[in-house]
């Protein structure tokens, strides 16, 4: 008998599928799959090809060495990065924003004075507006009992703390002031310059300091000084409490640099400026026609990220970098959290961004690397056998239910896929940028996580809010009571429901916020990719002319997205689902299903 390993390496996974042929017939004996090393396309990936085939190899009690054959998927890798649209970075100096906690203040409104160390009250001067701000050194009873006694000759207007005590100081002051607590950096803040302070009540947010206007109606501020504290009035959004300075002979300075301009070297060349926004950038792509390379305006943000990428690529692949070509791109509208420089707490802005998904192709692929690499290590015989697309086709058909005509969706982690089979058995196909990777890019970016992983959890599991010991409340608002106790560190906290537990987010963002821009990554990416795709493929690129969709890859697993493109699809006819490879593998395993099979074909 022959045995024969399909090998898919993926951008996230590399998978595996073990056949046994004899004559035009082939039995499918054991599948596996692991984390890709490297990456996708590179030489780095024989380490995960090896361990997936040793994991498939050992489920049926054979060694690597027994196989007859390893066929490997052509693979393209594709890179993501992001753009910021409209990057400003204003540089504050001498003072600034201190920060601010929306959960524990006290007392309400506004108040307006300069800034005077506790420590050195004494030396306040009647008639002049205060904010006094005290260190953790001092106890709450001596803050109180210092503030009650000054102000009988002191215009004392608000206090800020460095401990967490503003309810315990309000709780003994005679005349009640907004007090602001836990500002880790109040050793940064300077004296005697002018402060705004803000508290609202609870369950409402402040509104005069995140409102560029009203920060110049309490600090004095002219036009131009006005435009100038935008980001820091942006920052302040949905908070409850947040302290403002006013800078010093209005020290401030922009540095901008621009988004700047893509140019398309394509059947029909063109250029567009990233201002224009996502669906501008993809009309363009779009009426361009073949893509042969892409490249950014020099000194510009999409000129960097362009570099970039093609410079991250000629490390991999050690290619010369005329050789390297981005041939595809996603763009997506997004907004990210651009760091306040100078802000004394890490203070961020919202500000307009466009995530890009690129594919980059090389000259050579290092494909024959790998196999050659691979045929060294393990003694077997290795060759690059087919493009993905079609061979996740032929791995869909293993589906019960489907029949030709068929068109597939392979959605991975950095592409997406799609190809259609006509009935005699033509394959028209298209590979795309932009997958599962890019959404947890967009994640990661719209809440300011910082966390890579993080945003992977979030994307594949879904949400509660622990509301008591015993019941938490679902994303989708249902309620949800336990008969065990839940564990105490999960308590008033949002959670995601994994198969092993759950897992506590650290940051503190609304479980609805957090579900909006999942649910918008996915669809700005994975909705947005399917129709570019599958119009590539349609009979005259027109949708009508499909009638079955079958959804393939990792991130056809995921809990929501292949609802949303039934969905999304239903308005033209199209029967849509997860795929069911060989009957047991679920959505995964296609293109290396595919790989086996195509070797029965190419027998014939």
């Amino acid at each position: 008998m022959t045995y024969i390993a399909g090998v898919d390496i993926g951008n996230s996974t590399t998978e595996v599928c073990i056949g046994e042929v004899g004559g035009a017939q082939v039995h499918f004996l054991s599948s596996a799959s692991c984390k890709t090393t490297g990456t996708k396309g590179t030489i780095a990936n024989v380490h995960g090809i090896r361990a997936a085939l040793k994991e498939a190899m050992g489920k049926i009690g054979m060694e690597t060495e027994a196989l007859s054959l390893i066929r490997l998927n052509e693979a393209a890798p594709v890179i993501g990065d992001t753009a910021m649209e409209t990057l400003t970075e204003t540089i504050i100096t001498d003072s600034s924003m201190i920060g601010h906690n929306p959960s524990t203040p006290a007392g309400a409104g506004q108040a307006v004075g300069k800034t005077l160390d506790f420590e050195r009250i004494r030396e306040g001067v009647p008639g002049t507006p205060y904010i006094v701000f005290a260190k953790a050194a001092a106890s709450y009873e001596e803050i109180a009992e210092v503030i009650n006694r000054e102000r009988k000759r002191l215009t004392i207007t608000g206090v800020i703390l460095q401990a967490d005590e503003a309810v315990l100081v309000e709780n003994r002051l005679e005349e009640k002031v907004p007090i602001i607590d836990e500002v880790a950096g109040i050793q940064k803040l300077p004296d005697d310059v002018l402060a705004a302070i803000e508290v609202a009540l609870p369950g409402q947010t402040i509104r005069m300091l995140s409102n560029p206007y009203g920060i110049a109606t309490l600090l004095g501020l002219d036009a131009e000084q006005t435009r100038m504290i935008t980001p820091i009035a942006k920052s302040l959004i949905g908070k409850r409490s947040a302290v403002v300075l006013k800078t010093p002979g209005g020290n401030i300075r922009e540095n901008l640099l621009p988004a700047g301009k893509i140019c398309l070297h394509a059947d029909q060349d063109a250029v567009v400026d990233l201002d224009e926004g996502a669906e501008k950038i993809m009309q363009v792509v779009s009426d361009a026609g073949t893509i042969y390379d892409m490249e950014g305006e020099h000194d510009t943000n999409v000129g960097n990220m362009f570099s970039r990428i093609k410079q991250g690529m000629e490390n991999l692949d050690e290619t010369a970098k005329r050789e390297i070509h981005i041939t595809d791109i996603l763009a997506v509208d997004t907004m990210a959290p651009v760091r306040i420089s100078g802000a004394l707490a890490g203070e961020t802005c919202l500000e307009k961004a466009v995530g890009i998904a690129a594919m980059v192709k090389t000259r050579h692929l290092p494909m024959q690397k790998i196999a050659e690499q691979l045929r060294i290590e393990l003694g077997v015989n290795v060759m690059v056998a087919g493009v993905e697309a079609v061979m996740a086709s032929l791995g869909a058909l293993t589906t019960p239910g489907t029949s030709l005509p068929l068109a597939i969706l392979d959605m991975g982690g950095g592409s997406t896929d799609a190809a259609v089979i006509s009935e005699d058995g033509k394959v028209s196909m298209t590979h795309q940028a932009g997958a599962g990777e890019l959404v947890s890019m967009l994640i990661e970016t719209e809440l300011g996580l910082g966390d890579r992983h993080m945003a992977e959890q979030i994307k594949k599991y879904p949400l509660a809010k622990v509301e008591s010991l015993f019941h938490m409340r679902m994303e989708n608002g249902q309620m949800t009571f336990v008969e065990q106790s839940i564990d105490p560190r999960f308590y008033g906290r949002v959670v995601l429901l994994t198969e092993d537990g759950m897992i506590r987010l650290e940051q503190d963002i609304p479980m609805e916020k957090i579900v909006q821009v999942r649910r918008e990554a996915k669809r700005k990416v994975f909705v947005t990719n399917a129709f570019r795709a599958l119009k590539k493929v349609a009979p005259g690129q027109d949708l009508k002319h499909i009638s079955n969709v079958v959804l393939v890859g990792g991130s056809a697993e995921d809990f929501e997205i292949p609802e949303m493109l039934m969905e999304e699809l239903s308005e033209f006819r199209i029967v849509c689902g997860r795929g069911n490879i060989r009957g047991e593998e679920g959505p995964r395993n296609a293109v290396a299903t595919g790989l086996v099979l195509s070797y029965i074909g190419e027998q014939r």
